[in-house]
């Protein structure tokens, strides 16, 4: 049962608009915080060293004050926020698909864990728009005609 909990795509969605809450009064009340992350779906622009990266574990920790707080932003699907990295501190814009928070840390205290397996709403359309591509694709096919129409009489 509990994979069905983690699994389910109202809960992820939940924890989604849930950690986008909390680091939005995180924001608003000017706290600085730290998020846990998926490394795998992390981006960095412009892209960072292998030097670099290649010392990057599965999760990544990020604190964010200074610079990196003030340089940070939110919108619906990611938090972006600019940091240093590496001995000559090279910068590169972070961008975190909020789903992929696993937590929120203040003053080394977790106030926010996502356990759910990440889910984003455009799996949603992507299927829709891949079924609405097939169904072209079948009937563009002359003889596949003759089964929607006997669908049809049904």
């Amino acid at each position: 049962m509990l994979y069905e909990v983690l699994s389910n795509k109202e809960f992820a969605l939940m924890m989604k608009r849930h950690a986008s809450e909390i680091m939005g009064f995180l924001f608003d009340n000017n706290y600085h915080f730290s998020i846990l992350a998926n490394t795998a779906d992390i981006t960095f622009d412009p892209p960072l060293p292998q030097e670099i990266t290649q010392n990057f574990q599965q999760v990544i920790l990020f604190a964010l004050a200074g610079y990196t707080y003030e340089s940070a932003k939110m919108d619906e699907k990611n938090l972006y926020f600019e940091a240093g990295f590496g001995a000559e501190n090279i910068g590169s814009i972070v961008t975190v698909p909020i789903s992929s928070i696993l937590q929120i840390i203040v003053e080394d205290n977790p106030i926010f864990i996502n356990l759910s397996y990440p889910y984003e709403e455009e799996e949603d359309r992507e299927d829709e728009e891949g079924l609405e591509k097939s169904m072209k694709i079948f009937a563009s096919n002359p003889e596949n005609e003759k089964l929607l129409k006997k669908k049809k009489k049904k």
